[in-house]
């Protein structure tokens, strides 16, 4: 029996999606908070957008190909701002503050409508729920679990910034299903890549997995085979994932 939902985070319980227009706010809030800080750029906005750039896809490379994650206190200094030479005591000390203002500000996030009705359906009919979520800033998904209001439906959240381990590594599904103490056959993962939700969620063993597209989905998942693992089921609207999840899973559905 199916006793545990566990979800992915950005482009699943939220819309996120990013443009020309959110990285330039990026970069000027960016440069406003290292100057706040001391730490002076010293070039112009357009070679300082060029050169954290560079390091993001740097970073980006070395992260999804190890399925690894570091603190933001080494993503920072050792990547985004590596062509800078910045002082390093003055740059740790911020590099969370960096981090969460990059994953609110790069991206335009808000939540999908219909997350709070889903989320009380599986509450009503005995459903465990928590959120495995690929992050590079160590508080941000709990902060804004708290901003949306539905920090309290979950009962474990597990982030791969604290975890040092991304999705699909399977060893943060691991580690999520040992925090709510429950085996992988009875959990339902949702996630919005193959790539990285679908594929992860059954290497660790998970009872079932459901896709729900976003903005990002296309782009995370390119240049998947044919041969990839496919989702048990993909959904349009977050709302029907309870309306499945009676039919396949009765034992926990409300009685007529």
């Amino acid at each position: 029996m199916l006793t545990t939902v566990l979800f992915d985070m950005g482009g699943t319980l939220e819309d996120i999606w990013n443009n020309e227009e959110t990285r330039a706010e990026v970069m000027e809030a960016l440069q406003r908070v290292l100057r706040e800080n001391g730490l002076e750029p010293g070039c112009s906005p357009q070679e300082f957008d060029r050169r954290v750039m560079d390091g993001v896809r740097t970073y980006k490379r070395w992260s999804e190909g190890v399925q690894l994650e570091k603190k933001p206190e080494e993503i920072w200094p050792e990547y985004y701002l590596r062509a800078f030479s910045f002082d390093r005591e003055k740059l740790v000390p911020i590099a969370e503050e960096l981090a969460n203002l990059w994953e609110v500000t790069y991206y335009h996030r808000e939540l999908r409508p219909g997350v709070r009705e889903m989320l009380d359906a599986l509450k009503a009919r005995g459903y465990h729920i928590g959120v495995v979520s690929n992050n590079a800033s160590l508080y941000n998904v709990f902060n804004v679990l708290e901003e949306y209001g539905i920090r309290s439906y979950m009962e474990d959240v597990t982030v791969s910034s604290v975890t040092g381990y991304r999705k699909p590594h399977p060893e943060i599904f691991r580690i999520a299903l040992r925090q709510m103490q429950v085996k992988a056959e009875a959990c339902v993962y949702v996630g919005d890549t193959v790539s990285r939700d679908i594929i992860g969620s059954k290497r660790a063993g998970f009872g079932k997995s459901v896709q729900i597209g976003s903005f990002l989905s296309a782009q995370k998942d390119a240049g998947l085979g044919a041969d990839a693992e496919r989702p048990d089921v993909v959904i349009r609207d977050i709302r029907e994932l309870i309306p499945w999840l009676d039919e396949i899973n009765p034992a926990m559905a409300p009685e007529m």
